[in-house]
């Protein structure tokens, strides 16, 4: 049997490192066993999809040194690789599991889903699907198509016993049939879901191996009830630890830089970047912690991967990337090397008109922009100091501010002025002498310097992010109880109470 794996990102935001970490695993695990690795891009979120994230995680993942054997923009006998280009399979599929009787039309509306979340919650339950449309007669089905009642597709899930399989990684896995929903299959606009959609595909691919995080785990059971029904041999599964924070918790980009670009924006190594990866959850022979991807390669025993979640643990980050500045990078290309980075004429032409008028000497220059090549500044309680509003309100604001850059996607000067003045007036607070002063002391580490919202763009989302994220940590931080007052006050925009101290 020859060896397919697959990773499926969905281009609905910046290029995650949990992408990074799950091509790279399942690019190892294809190289090892001389298989293949295939990319699929799944599109079918038709609200938060576009071609240029597509883009960036081609950009993400080439940078990261990772190539695929097939995809949707190098081709392959299986295609086409694109989820969006393919309804018409997932809707033949569907259909045909209908007529089987392992699937059934639901006529449920939005209304009547919100109901049954209520009352379920009332009673302490099963949360979920409380199947009432499961067993409607041939002549009920008749009478809603008939009076023009749009419908989903659901499977239908067993009542009683076990679904059992073996994970490569876990062991045995035993998950009880009545815990799994009737999960929608097919939406009414005849949109798939993911979970068809992926074993559809994983399917008509051949991927004999599904390599993925921890958090797919308690969606196995769906995927292997479609391919007992379809009649298809399920691949096997071999789920990966998850990223963690240095909270414990799922590494979040609310609280970490979590983009592939932040990291190669701050100067790290691709390679290093790589290596790095490859200590999540696995341990090479003799506890060895730097070595190149032809060793991993070589060496692979999926044994070894552990079970627990790894932390993202950027000390390390930097320590790997230092061993390689040293052992990669001869005296002699070092400079090569930073001009290649942010040192270039492309790169610094950018600064040349936020500097031209303000310094009186070229000495002045590094002191005035020292902020673009500096990756942690230097924060103190000084510089964050705004009369009459304290720091946890600092952190509202700031936390503010990334929620409408987000919203708006846009996190260019237009985005961030726009963000700073509307924050602003939303708070009810003096955008010059309150936002102004918390926005420089954040991306510049200082109370002045160039324009401040060219030189976030110039900064470029990424790190613009990480530095506000680094603030609100800086700052105190936002708790749990606060944060969910600041959501439901920034829903009706209207945060002024929050100002005030109340709620």
């Amino acid at each position: 049997m020859s060896v397919r794996v697959r990773i499926a990102p969905s281009p609905t935001g910046d290029p995650h490192v949990g992408t990074a970490y799950m091509a790279l695993f399942n690019l190892i695990f294809a190289r090892h066993h001389k298989g293949k690795f295939i990319l699929r891009i799944e599109d079918t979120d038709r609200t938060r999809s576009r071609p240029e994230y597509e883009q960036n995680i081609y950009k993400a993942l080439h940078w990261s040194g990772i190539s695929w054997d097939e995809g949707p923009d190098v081709g392959g006998p299986y295609g086409p690789y694109r989820q969006s280009e393919r309804f018409d399979i997932y809707k033949k599929h569907a259909y045909d599991l209908l007529e089987r009787g392992h699937a059934y039309k639901c006529f449920c509306t939005s209304e009547d889903l919100e109901e049954m979340r209520q009352v379920l919650a009332k009673q302490g339950g099963r949360q979920g699907y409380d199947r009432r449309c499961r067993n409607l007669s041939a002549k009920e089905i008749e009478e809603k198509e008939a009076a023009g009642q749009t419908y989903v597709l659901r499977m239908k899930v067993p009542l009683t016993g076990e679904c059992v399989y073996e994970d490569a990684i876990k062991g045995r896995i035993t998950y009880p049939w009545a815990d799994v929903d009737d999960q929608v299959l097919l939406k009414s606009d005849g949109f798939p879901t993911y979970h068809l959609a992926n074993v559809v595909d994983d399917h008509l691919m051949k991927i004999t191996h599904v390599i993925r995080g921890d958090e797919w785990m308690s969606s196995t059971p769906k995927h292997i009830f479609l391919y007992q029904a379809f009649g298809w041999m399920p691949p096997e599964f071999m789920h990966m630890p998850l990223l963690l924070g240095k909270d414990g918790k799922k590494l979040s980009k609310r609280k970490n830089p979590t983009s592939i670009f932040f990291y190669r924006d701050c100067g790290y190594l691709p390679e290093a970047f790589v290596n790095f990866l490859t200590l999540m959850g696995y341990s090479m022979p003799g506890d060895r912690e730097v070595y190149s991807f032809e060793e991993i390669v070589k060496e692979f025993d999926y044994k070894r991967i552990g079970v627990s979640g790894a932390v993202f643990d950027v000390q390390k980050l930097d320590w790997i990337n230092q061993q390689y500045l040293i052992k990669n990078i001869p005296v002699d290309n070092l400079w090569n090397r930073l001009r290649e980075w942010n040192f270039s004429d492309a790169y610094m032409n950018q600064l040349m008109p936020l500097c031209h008028a303000r310094i009186k000497t070229f000495g002045d220059f590094m002191d005035l922009c020292d902020f673009f090549f500096i990756n942690n500044l230097r924060y103190t309680p000084e510089l964050f100091s705004v009369k009459e509003v304290a720091p946890e309100q600092l952190c509202l604001l700031l936390q503010a501010i990334i929620w409408h850059m987000d919203e708006h996607e846009n996190w260019l000067s237009s985005g961030v002025n726009n963000a700073s003045r509307e924050v602003a007036e939303i708070f009810g607070i003096n955008h010059k002498k309150v936002i102004m002063p918390l926005l420089f002391a954040s991306l510049m580490g200082k109370v002045q310097g160039p324009p401040l919202f060219d030189s976030a763009q110039i900064l470029g989302k990424d790190r613009t992010r990480a530095r506000l994220l680094k603030s609100i940590e800086f700052l105190g931080g936002i708790s749990n109880k606060k944060n969910d007052l600041l959501k439901k006050a920034w829903e009706k925009k209207d945060c002024k109470a929050l100002m005030s101290g109340g709620s």
